[in-house]
């Protein structure tokens, strides 16, 4: 077995795998074949590059192969006068690089998931399966819903591309506004996919921060007048500015109070910054804007010290008002603990839908806080003890299991 043959496959997958099939579907628009290519394509190298070596342009080899597959594949069917145009396309440009092109095409894609034609709880999903390989498990995770509901979901849905000739393009100006949305979602539901992997264990989201911040940036760009662009630009950059903090030397986790500030990123903390204010200076306020806006204040205290709790409280109570969310309703009532004591955030948790507070781990963790602000350390126990049964990642299930063996006999400093 060539070790670097196999390397070299996988960091192709890693890093590469959303950004091929977007340049296959954006000719094909048709997301199945791209990924049935793409995966022809991904054998194909397992048998050659031992033998060959690995290409100077791995990527430039997938496209060239996967392309070549679709073509392969479109022939094999009978539907030659409805292909001739994809393939005419598809021979032209076999020989072509992923160069640059890639994030124009990529947001493309993006967009092209936005259309109409696709039922909207879908759009999110698909965008995240098409443009970042994100299978359908680790989506459903995000958007909270049933993995095997949301596979049959995305499968009619590339289905519904490829029938009805979805366009692979920038929707026109006036109606980006009621499009721009899905978009974002879809971004932030990759950031939040990427940020959870705290151990770094899951080569499937390795990056996915990184390329999620560059998609929210880089449409920011493209819209420079869309106030929601570009505060979602500005809440990942302000949550990545703080990624190095979150592990200590020994590989435990750091909550977001206790870290080292000077480990925090200046540049993704100014980034963050200029696109809030270039959002404000819209005036037209937005879900994504006031999440920032929270990022915002907890970063200040890199330069103040301290944290201002009261910002952070209103900031959230606004977004509530605004966007009510389950996830929004865990952040606000955290914010109301550290803020007003126990009882306003009890008085927070009462918003939650009970339907689906029990399978929602951030849920238990906030109760178990403030059972360790009342001092009721049984109830704070079998709390922290829900959240650890709901926890994937290995970091934070130690974390938490860590914060439950010891909820017996320490106080929360909150209380």
């Amino acid at each position: 077995m060539d070790r670097a043959a196999d390397r070299a496959v996988e960091e192709v997958v890693r890093t590469s795998y959303g950004r091929l099939v977007a340049l296959l579907a954006a000719r094909t628009r048709d997301l199945a074949a791209a990924e049935d290519a793409l995966s022809d394509a991904l054998v194909a190298a397992l048998r050659s590059w031992p033998e060959r070596g690995v290409p100077d342009s791995p990527e430039a080899w997938m496209l060239t192969a996967a392309r070549r597959a679709l073509i392969g594949a479109h022939r094999r069917r009978d539907t030659a006068e409805r292909a001739a145009p994809a393939l005419a396309m598809l021979a032209d440009e076999l020989g072509d690089a992923p160069t640059s092109a890639f994030p124009d095409r990529r947001l493309e894609l993006l967009f092209a998931g936005t259309h109409p034609a696709l039922a909207p709880e879908i759009r999110a999903p698909l965008m995240l399966q098409a443009v970042l390989g994100l299978d359908a498990a680790r989506i459903a995770g995000a958007f909270l819903v049933k993995p095997a509901t949301l596979g049959q979901q995305l499968v009619r849905a590339k289905q519904r591309v490829a029938s009805t000739g979805i366009p692979y393009r920038v929707p026109d100006p006036a109606v980006l506004p009621e499009r721009l949305g899905f978009v974002l979602d879809a971004i932030y539901a990759a950031y939040g996919t990427g940020w959870d992997d705290l151990s770094g264990t899951d080569a499937k989201r390795t990056d996915l921060v990184d390329e999620a911040v560059h998609l929210a940036v880089s449409v920011a760009e493209l819209l420079p007048g869309e106030a929601e662009a570009h505060g979602l630009a500005a809440l990942v950059l302000h949550s990545r500015a703080r990624t190095a903090a979150r592990l200590a030397p020994d590989g435990r986790f750091v909550p977001l109070e206790e870290q080292d500030v000077m480990r925090w990123s200046r540049d993704d903390i100014e980034r963050g910054e200029r696109h809030l204010t270039r959002a404000f200076a819209l005036h037209v306020v937005g879900p994504y804007q006031l999440m920032a806006a929270i990022q915002s204040v907890h970063n200040r205290r890199a330069a103040t010290g301290a944290t201002d709790w009261a910002a952070i409280t209103a900031l959230h109570d606004g977004l509530h008002r605004l966007a009510p969310s389950i996830g929004g309703s865990v952040a606000r009532a955290a914010a109301h603990l550290h803020a007003n004591g126990p009882d306003a955030a009890e008085a927070a948790l009462g918003d939650i839908d009970p339907a689906a507070r029990d399978a929602y781990q951030p849920y238990w963790v906030v109760r178990a806080e403030i059972a360790l602000a009342r001092n009721d350390s049984d109830a704070a126990a079998a709390a922290f003890d829900n959240a650890v049964a709901l926890t994937t990642d290995p970091v934070t299930r130690r974390h938490l299991r860590a914060r439950s063996r010891s909820s017996s006999d320490v106080t929360s400093p909150l209380a």
